[in-house]
């Protein structure tokens, strides 16, 4: 198989300390790839000393700070009275392009924010965040990408559909604009994977898995047969990376029999 396993530093490795230590985890375990969420309280310089020979597949934009957006701000919008959120989105995704640029990082996921009851204005400033978030990143040559989030996750995320999503990549129409897809959240929401990942394969720019119900490693009981998932994303030609976006159920490194179990390597 042709798959690629990054460790997702904010889900893994946090019986290790800090973010800057479990890259020396990862590292020490195998993997040759990871991704995170914004590295908050850290330096670039740090980063890049910690990342060392790994890839960093992928960071989340940053978030948190306006008010509301622990979960990204891309569909928010306000009154006058309020945040100026379209401001707080373009200076989160400088931000961050910033970090990618140091971390050689090619993809960034960009949220949308919690919602309580969404309306065609958070629709049109969605799309035209993420236009601008397009465009932008075409010169830097990053990859947007955006996840439809479960409701038993994040209630009120406003992306929580793939009808949702897939309307908002056609509208946008950029070839720097993906489809992350988490078979998390892919279950959760939609279920029918297999012909699902069909029908999304062609928007798909980032992958990740985790056991549902309880968001632990893929071999742990659960709803999703993840041999046979991955191997149909094989057979229908997916080869990119895959984040390990998942909560290890003791020790991360005790849980990482999978790999070699289902055939697979970091």
């Amino acid at each position: 198989m042709a798959l690629k396993f990054c460790a997702n530093l904010s889900f893994m490795f946090t019986e290790s300390g800090s973010l800057l230590e479990r890259y020396g985890q990862a590292r020490l375990a195998g993997f040759r790839g990871v991704e995170s969420a914004f590295p908050k309280g850290f330096s670039i310089e740090e980063l890049v000393t910690a990342k060392q020979s790994l890839t960093q597949v992928l960071i989340n934009i940053r978030t948190g700070t306006v008010a509301g957006g622990e979960f990204g701000v891309a569909a928010l919008c306000g009154d006058d009275k309020g945040p100026n959120y379209q401001e707080a989105f373009r200076t989160d995704l400088q931000a961050t392009v910033e970090y990618a640029k140091a971390l050689e990082c090619k993809k960034i996921h960009i949220m949308a924010g919690k919602i309580q009851e969404a309306t065609e204005d958070n629709h049109r400033a969605y799309v035209e965040n993420l236009k601008y978030a397009a465009n932008f990143l075409e010169k830097e040559g990053i990859v947007g990408l955006i996840e439809p989030i479960n409701r038993y996750a994040v209630p009120g995320y406003y992306l929580n559909s793939y009808e949702k999503a897939l309307e908002v990549l056609n509208e946008v129409n950029s070839p720097n604009l993906r489809l992350q897809l988490d078979f998390f959240h892919l279950q959760h929401i939609k279920g029918n994977l297999t012909h699902s990942v069909k029908d999304l394969l062609p928007y798909i720019g980032h992958v990740q898995i985790a056991q549902v119900p309880h968001r632990n490693e893929p071999d742990t009981p659960g709803e999703i047969d993840y041999r046979y998932v991955f191997e149909m994303l094989t057979k229908e030609g997916y080869n990119d990376w895959v984040g390990c976006e998942y909560h290890p159920k003791t020790f991360t490194t005790d849980g990482l029999g999978w790999i070699k179990d289902f055939g697979l390597a970091f």
